[in-house]
């Protein structure tokens, strides 16, 4: 019996400036955040930077340094099926645009991690299904890291300074299931009977998007330390690239 449907079960998937503050070393966390010179070395206040993640220009999830907390304000991808839809293969989701808005009062520079997988209808990760299978695409002013990028993980960097309370482009501009997922099947013999068994059965996808930010000044530096990445600067510290 071949089994036509194809179910999407949306699971949360933020972590907003997490590897920043929450996973770095405080050594780490204290180079980003502070701007030293020959002169002079002067403190920047954590409370100053923030991030938010937009989805279709609505806030998903944010969060400030002055508390530290992450708030959810709702799911991510909620919004991709009508109610009632399935997620059909080869279809483009024109409506699934992710986003980060600088909800501090200075200005930085962003990355965010985006992070696909399949899981098993038990939660375990399915490692039949490649993440490969699931297509985003992603908008101008976004650098990838295709060296430091996996099937699984994609890093984007937003080459332009993001001022303070403006938004980036789209990271994600659409989302689509590779149709070619539909030939991924389980060939069954019992007896005289054959059974196709599609390997997505059961199974929903997953999509993770972590935002860092970063000062602007001494930003090459910071950079470094907080994330381990070179990064070029120009003069002005406007815009930066790899």
């Amino acid at each position: 019996m071949r089994k036509k449907s194809f179910f999407l079960k949306p699971t949360l998937l933020f972590v907003a400036a997490g590897l920043l503050l929450l996973g770095s070393t405080v050594g780490s966390a204290r180079a980003a955040l502070s701007y030293y010179s020959d002169n002079y070395s002067a403190k920047l206040n954590l409370s100053s930077i923030g991030v938010t993640l937009l989805e279709n220009g609505k806030e998903v999830s944010r969060q400030n340094y002055e508390d530290g907390a992450v708030v959810k304000t709702s799911e991510l991808l909620t919004g991709l099926l009508a109610d009632g839809e399935n997620l059909t293969p080869g279809k483009t989701y024109e409506n699934e645009k992710i986003s980060v808005q600088n909800s501090g009062n200075i200005d930085t520079f962003v990355r965010v991690i985006l992070t696909k997988s399949w899981k098993n209808a038990d939660g375990t990760k399915n490692l039949e299904l490649s993440p490969d299978l699931i297509q985003l695409t992603s908008g101008s002013g976004w650098m990838e890291d295709v060296n430091a990028s996996t099937q699984e993980r994609r890093i984007f960097y937003y080459q332009p300074v993001l001022k303070a309370g403006e938004a980036t482009t789209n990271v994600v501009e659409s989302l689509r299931i590779d149709p070619s997922i539909t030939d991924e099947v389980n060939v069954i013999k019992e007896g005289n009977t054959i059974k196709y068994e599609y390997k997505y059965d059961g199974c929903t996808f997953s999509l993770e998007a972590e935002v860092n930010a970063v000062q602007t000044h001494n930003a090459q530096a910071a950079i470094k330390s907080a994330w381990g990445v070179d990064v070029t600067v120009n003069a002005d510290e406007t815009q930066i690239g790899l």
